[in-house]
Order: C-alpha cells, then structure tokens, then sequence
C-alpha cells in the first residue's frame, strides 16, 4: 500500500495507538486480514468473527512482522484501536483511494463479474500498473483490502462490487468512487433476497448513479434493464453489446470447434478480430465489456483485441478446463452457479462436446444446487434440467437434497428417462459413479453454488490421472 504512519492512520480512522513506542513507524506492506499473509511491515485487521477472533493472533502477526494491528480492543503489542474495525478499513481505503493518481474502474452485474473483472485486468495492465480485486473479493471487507494494495506505481485500480441489497453498491462507491461504472446485467442470481429483477436492478443501478460529470458509465445495451440505467446517471453512456447500436460491438461470433468464442471487435476507433482462449460464448458479452473500458481508456482496437485474444482464466474454478491423460476433459466451474450462468455453461459443455462426440465421447453435466432463489427456485431448477435435455446433454448427474431432484425431475419431464440422468446423495456418490461410467473422450462440466462445495468431484476427477485411478475400465495413467 502507499506508506503511511501509524499516528496518520491512527488520525484517518478517528482511533487511538497502544503500546506503539514510535507512532512514526509507517507501513510499508499489505493491510490484511488473514494472519497468514502478514508481512514484515504490514498491518493486520483483526476482525471478531463468529467462530475465530483474528484479535487471539495479534501477538503472532506482530512477531512475523506486522507493524501493528488494527483492532477493538488493546491486544498488547502495537496496535491502533478503533471502535468499528469494518468502518475503520472504510476510512483508511477512501484515505488511500483520495491520493492515488489511479483511475477507479468499478463493475457489477449478476452475472460474469469476476470473468469480465479478469479479463479487464489482464487488457489494462498492458497499458500501465493495474490493480485488480482477487477472486470475488467484492464486498465491504474484500473491496477495500483491494484498493488498500494499490501502490503510487498503479495507474488502473479495478474493482468488482457485490450487492445482496439495496444500498450496498452505494456504500462501496463511498469507499471508492469510481470514474468509470460497468453494469454487465441483471439476472436472477440472489433474486430470494432482493424480492425481483426490478429490485436487483435498482441495486445494481446504485453503481452509475455514484459517477461524476466526467465520468464514462459502461452499459449492456443487450439487457433493457442495464440499457434503463442511462437515464440514472450524470456521466458519458458508453453501451457495448450485439445490438446495431451499441459504440462497442461484436460481430460475425462464432464458436471454434473447442468451444472457444471468435469475432470481430468494433469500438469506435475501429475493429479487430479476437479468438477468446475462454470457453462458452457468454464470454462474448464480458470480452465487450472489456473493450468498452479499455477504449474508454484510450487504447486502441488491435492492442485490446490482442490482449483479449491472449488473456487466460485468473479466478479458479470459473470454467477451469483440465484434459487428462485419458482423453477425458474437466469442466471446473462450481464456484458459483445461478440460473444465467448455469445457462451459459450447458451451452459451452454442449460447445465443447461435439467434437469429441463425433469420436464417440458424452458430455456429462453435474450439477448442484443454486443459491438464494426464493420462491423462485423450484421453477429455475426445473428450467434447468429441461434445458439440460433440449441442448442433448448425454448425461445429466444432480447432486443434492430437494433443490437437485428438481432438477432431475425438470429433466425426466422433458424426456429424459432411464440411465440419461440421475440423482445422487451428495458429492461422493457423483464421484463413484463418475469413476465407473467415465470414459475417453468424456466431457465433464462440474457446476453448483458455491456453499454446495461441488468442487471437490472436479478436483477430484482431476488427481484421479495423477494417482492412476482406473476410470470407466480404462488405466488413467
């Protein structure tokens, strides 16, 4: 982070220092909460959490170095102590964010956030230092703690803001007011919380409604609720999309036979070919919005088109694709799933499969449950079971309690009968099945929400090669 003293972070945070001998002594290393990540010169945020209070590890960070510790209470080593440490990290972050010479780039959507947020990240840092939120860390503890590792050197700071309601984007922009404000769209993820799409969009609107004069709001002009938000803001409407309208645009999309999305780019400077190293072609709409910001930014149509065409997968588990030796390829995408998005990936699976089907390979969708859908949720998941058979997915596994059967009975009312989809207990018994049907050729797409934890039948399809696990009668060695 930008250096700073322990008495000026003491004075931004309104807290007071305890058992610091030189008040002077600045910070040079990250502000994190984690104690594992200390670093010599760094600052720990203690937070009190419900089954671990980061207070108890206040003497091990300061003896792996941290200068101090930014606490509730006095901890006994060097500390500054503060009242609320989650509003504390607020203030020191918009301290910060006042005195880089960086443009804030912020981004939202129901869908897609951290994809596009990676590729903006991996276009804009050709430009200058860019700094960039990791994973999905995009709420009131994640964002700031993002915006606290920027440095003088960083010129693009991009950040991906979370909302499960209504005023929780406009807090963040408090914390750190972005210039530029990208809304990809607005689907159905968390809709059991908001009440409806017009209320997410509400939310989500909360982004381009923070911007200046002389800022550049980005929006989807293929989603009418994104498309809506123009009227809420005071800044420059930039709109990316397939629509005939839209200033950044693509045209003639294709599908490679892997799966992989091409086009052409057209902004307003001009137009370029991309061929995305992604898999699905909803990674389109996120490579235009992309675009959109790097336009903005001043680049041109061949630089973003190269970097977007050599840009790779950042994020773990978001369509991580894994080919083993066997023949058999995994499709990681469960960190996270709602109806969008569980979508998109049986489309990229059905993408990816008709090159190996043509060899005699299946394409295998397992899926899990999806998150926070309300009343909503037995409709979605029937949605996408039916789905699952329309798009001739070989083979349908869900895995779970109620949300799942729904599924697979989504998927029996469409047409799917005897041994084309089943319903398992849980993760382990998607595995033993797997292990005993998979053969070369098999593409496997592993989807679920993330407190389901389906990860660990991709991972573990994964090791499987590794260890020379005997898959479907073939010996993956």
């Amino acid at each position: 982070m930008i250096a700073l003293s322990l008495a000026e972070i003491a004075t931004v945070v309104g807290g007071q220092t305890y058992d610091i001998p030189d008040p002077s002594v600045r910070v040079t290393a990250p502000v994190v909460r984690d104690s594992r990540e200390v670093e010599p010169g760094g600052l720990f945020v203690a937070f009190a959490g419900e089954r671990v209070d980061g207070h108890d590890y206040a003497a091990q960070v300061v003896a792996a170095g941290a200068v101090a510790v930014l606490a509730q209470r006095p901890v006994g080593v060097p500390a500054v102590v503060v009242d609320d440490v989650q509003a504390a990290l607020g203030a020191l972050a918009r301290h910060v964010v006042a005195r880089l010479g960086a443009t804030l780039v912020a981004l939202t959507g129901s869908a897609g956030k951290t994809s596009t947020k990676d590729l903006i990240a991996q276009v804009l840092q050709r430009a200058a230092p860019t700094v960039w939120t990791p994973g999905s860390f995009n709420n009131e503890i994640g964002l700031p703690l993002t915006a606290l590792s920027a440095t003088e050197e960083t010129r693009f700071l991009v950040l991906e803001m979370g909302a499960r309601g209504k005023g929780h984007i406009r807090y963040l922009t408090g914390l750190t007011p972005p210039r530029i404000g990208l809304v990809l769209n607005v689907g159905t993820a968390h809709i059991g919380e908001f009440g409806g799409r017009e209320q997410i969009a509400e939310a989500k609107g909360e982004l381009v409604e923070s911007l200046p004069a002389d800022g550049t709001a980005i929006l989807n002009a293929d989603d009418p609720l994104v498309r809506a938000m123009a009227s809420r803001t005071q800044a420059r409407v930039l709109l990316f999309g397939e629509a005939d309208d839209a200033d950044v645009r693509a045209e003639n999309v294709r599908l490679m036979e892997n799966g992989q999305p091409a086009f052409t780019l057209h902004t307003p400077s001009g137009c370029s070919d991309v061929r995305l190293r992604l898999y699905g072609e909803h990674h389109v709409s996120n490579a235009l919005a992309a675009a959109a910001v790097a336009h903005d930014l001043g680049m041109s149509v061949d630089e973003i088109a190269l970097a977007l065409s050599e840009a790779g997968t950042l994020s773990r588990w978001r369509m991580e694709v894994t080919e083993r030796p066997d023949g058999v390829t995994v499709v990681n995408d469960a960190y996270n799933a709602n109806p969008e998005s569980m979508r998109a990936a049986l489309r990229a699976l059905v993408a990816m499969g008709k090159a190996a089907q043509a060899k005699g390979g299946r394409t295998w969708a397992v899926l899990g449950p999806m998150a926070e859908l309300g009343d909503e949720g037995l409709a979605e998941h029937d949605a996408v079971g039916r789905l699952a058979v329309r798009l001739n997915v070989n083979k349908l596994v869900a895995v779970g309690g109620r949300e799942a059967s729904w599924l697979q009975l989504g998927a029996y009312n469409e047409g799917s009968w005897g041994e084309e989809s089943v319903h398992v207990s849980d993760a382990q018994a998607a595995i033993d099945l797997l292990r005993s049907e998979l053969r070369p050729g098999d593409v496997v797409l592993v989807k679920a929400s993330r407190s389901v934890g389906l990860e660990s039948v991709a991972q573990t399809l994964v090791a499987d090669t590794a260890a020379g696990t005997a898959t479907g009668g073939v010996d993956a060695r």
